[in-house]
């Protein structure tokens, strides 16, 4: 059996190199190309072993809730109003400091002392104290240092809700508005989804990229979200609560035409579908499945290879 699977792998390979030379393959959903015009007619037959080899997946068409989406693409952001600038009125040189970069601090804890220029003995000494609650994200002195009324000599940010600041086209900017609900992802944290809402949309187009400003607000109860933090945020313009849908990695297309591979049994059917709304994970399909459909999630550009060259392969268990 170990040599006929080395033999299928062998024919499957060289299978695919023809087809690279003589035109490309079909990709996943979202990655058209074109294959010439040769069709096969009749299902892919694979053995277990076959199936085995090709580490085939596969998952059930279902209902499920899909969202129709916008993305926007952008970075995190400190809110306007959630940032402080920390200064004094005299001139005078730094006695002390008591808090370091990164430390949070309340509103009125003290930061630093300055002794001030001016006539007594001791010279009055001022402290800067913390405007608002939040985290030194700036510290601009250290002790013996001379500091004027113009001197910044922390800065202060609040990060318990945080913006992401991107622009929409001009072509969907009738499809938002302030109040829409959004999912955000960022590149430091592949595996999690942050919720927010539109919380404003610019009054001013770009003339050069024909763009409009939108922010995302969102919440950070762990501190997660620190600014310049590359985002994308999915507007969510609308929501059904029950599509049928498969895994994005199912649908292929090819030659403007969408499909999947259903299996029956060792079969599997190529079948062309309708799709509608697309999410991050599953596709809506329209028309081609009904639930409980078992349709190709893994191997199925590899099921297509096959299909192109007559659809079926002999090989022993």
């Amino acid at each position: 059996m170990l040599s006929n699977c080395r033999n299928y792998i062998s024919i499957v390979m060289l299978v695919l190199a023809a087809i690279v030379v003589s035109a490309p393959l079909a990709f996943a959903h979202g990655e058209q190309i074109n294959v010439g015009n040769n069709r096969a007619s009749g299902p892919v037959s694979l053995t277990s072993a076959q199936i085995k080899a090709l580490g085939l997946q596969t998952e059930m068409a279902d209902m499920r809730p899909i969202a129709r989406l916008l993305g926007v693409n952008g970075a995190v952001a400190t809110l306007p109003d959630a940032q402080a600038n920390v200064s004094l009125r005299i001139s005078g040189n730094v006695n002390a400091v008591y808090v370091n970069l990164g430390d949070a601090v309340r509103k009125g804890q003290k930061l630093a002392l300055v002794m001030a220029r001016a006539v007594g003995n001791p010279p009055p000494t001022v402290a800067a104290r913390a405007p608002i609650d939040g985290i030194i994200d700036a510290r601009n002195i250290i002790v013996g240092q001379s500091v004027g009324p113009d001197t910044a000599l922390f800065h202060l940010s609040n990060r318990r809700r945080m913006l992401v600041i991107g622009n929409v086209y001009e072509e969907d900017l009738g499809l938002v508005k302030v109040g829409q609900a959004a999912k955000v992802s960022l590149l430091a944290y592949p595996d999690k989804t942050f919720s927010g809402t539109v919380s404003f949309i610019g009054t001013m187009l770009d003339p050069d990229t024909r763009t409009v400003a939108l922010w995302v607000l969102l919440d950070n109860p762990d501190n997660l979200l620190k600014p310049n933090l590359f985002a994308r945020a999915d507007i969510v313009l609308g929501q059904k609560e029950a599509a049928l849908t498969v895994a994005n990695a199912a649908v292929l297309e090819a030659n403007g035409d969408k499909f999947v591979f259903i299996r029956d049994g060792d079969n599997y059917d190529r079948i062309e579908v309708g799709t509608g709304t697309e999410d991050s994970q599953y596709t809506e399909i329209t028309s081609g499945l009904v639930p409980g459909d078992e349709v190709v999630t893994q191997g199925a550009r590899e099921i297509y290879t096959l299909w192109l060259t007559g659809g079926k392969l002999e090989a022993e268990e």
